[in-house]
């Protein structure tokens, strides 16, 4: 039975900005809500407070926003077009793709160059998001090629795993043949973080977010076409084709972005429209889309809230995160969709 949206729709909102106020307040760095409110309006005199605040938490939590909000409708989209369960946003080897154009400019660069990347300071971080966001297109690219040549949607599925184990195996050598430093600073860019993101580089990635998000909410009705089959759907007008190519351009443009700033963020794509499903209990994407954005902004700041919680030393991998918070929530509300399924 289909839940009413609305009062949803409003808790998930109330919900990220009670999180959103939580990462500002919770850190390494206990700081009185008084003096944070007096940091955001620009009336504090604390130089280091005013630092932690606004060159650190604020950036967070406006990156795990956007991220979230992001991974979350790719993964809504692939396993829409696809429809599989098991499909999210790193399906076709576009992260790998992303994590391939950084492994070739980190690890090639202490080798042809004869400096580390990871010692340039913010020009190697710039640089990795390039490298990452050229990775990420050429493998779309390459999809979007490959989905104009084959019909079916199971073989478009193979090929970009396939893509996927193909890049992963060149990491692999590059990584045997790189300097230790450069293999150490790859890692850490694949474990995924939403702390990387500050300054000029956090105002563009919100800016591109903002523009994407609701750019990807006008396939909404291609999708819920496609959730009739290829013979409806074109029956009622639709370029199958075409729409599959929207769908998973749209897809692969968020994913592109999300990894080149954050890096290859697993989980939130696959189980966020699951959740979302088990919450308002529709299949309709003009509820689940926006539902499912705010359910990944809000999942995402409790994995960030999580990865900084005090007695931390430095800040967990948010991969860790994402995994250990979600997979039980999943867990539960597959199980508990079994047993109604059960009872009905």
């Amino acid at each position: 039975m289909k839940r009413p949206t609305l009062p949803w729709m409003l808790a998930l909102m109330a919900m990220i900005a009670v999180l959103f106020i939580v990462n500002l307040l919770i850190g390494s760095v206990k700081i009185p809500v008084a003096d944070i409110c007096r940091i955001l309006t620009g009336s504090h005199e604390n130089e280091i407070w005013q630092n932690i605040i606004m060159k650190s938490r604020v950036p967070q939590a406006l990156t795990a926003v956007m991220a979230g909000a992001g991974l979350a409708v790719s993964g809504l989209q692939m396993q829409t077009v696809f429809r599989n369960p098991l499909a999210g946003p790193s399906v076709l080897g576009i992260s790998n793709g992303a994590s391939l154009g950084v492994a070739l400019v980190v690890l090639l660069s202490g080798n042809l160059g004869g400096v580390a990347l990871s010692q340039l300071g913010y020009l190697g971080d710039a640089a990795m998001s390039v490298a990452a966001i050229i990775g990420s297109l050429a493998v779309m690219a390459l999809i979007v090629w490959v989905s104009q040549k084959v019909k079916g949607n199971v073989t478009l599925l193979i090929i970009g795993v396939m893509i996927g184990y193909l890049a992963t195996a060149i990491i692999g050598v590059l990584k045997f043949f790189s300097p230790e430093e450069d293999v150490k600073a790859f890692v850490v860019w694949g474990l995924g973080s939403f702390s990387r993101v500050s300054g000029d580089q956090m105002i563009l990635f919100v800016v591109l977010m903002a523009i994407l998000l609701p750019l990807n909410c006008l396939l909404v009705k291609t999708m819920n076409l496609l959730l009739l089959g290829d013979g409806y759907a074109r029956n009622l007008g639709l370029n199958i084709r075409r729409s599959r190519l929207l769908v998973i351009g749209g897809s692969g443009i968020l994913v592109a972005i999300v990894t080149a700033y954050c890096g290859p963020i697993m989980f939130i794509g696959l189980a966020v429209p699951h959740l979302c499903r088990a919450i308002f209990r529709t299949s309709d994407h003009r509820v689940l889309m926006p539902g499912t954005a705010l359910t990944g902004a809000a999942l995402a700041l409790l994995c960030n809230l999580i990865a900084r919680m005090p007695g931390f030393e430095g800040a967990l991998p948010v991969n860790s995160v994402t995994a250990l918070v979600g997979a039980p929530v999943i867990a539960s509300v597959l199980f508990r969709r079994r047993k109604d399924d059960f009872q009905e």
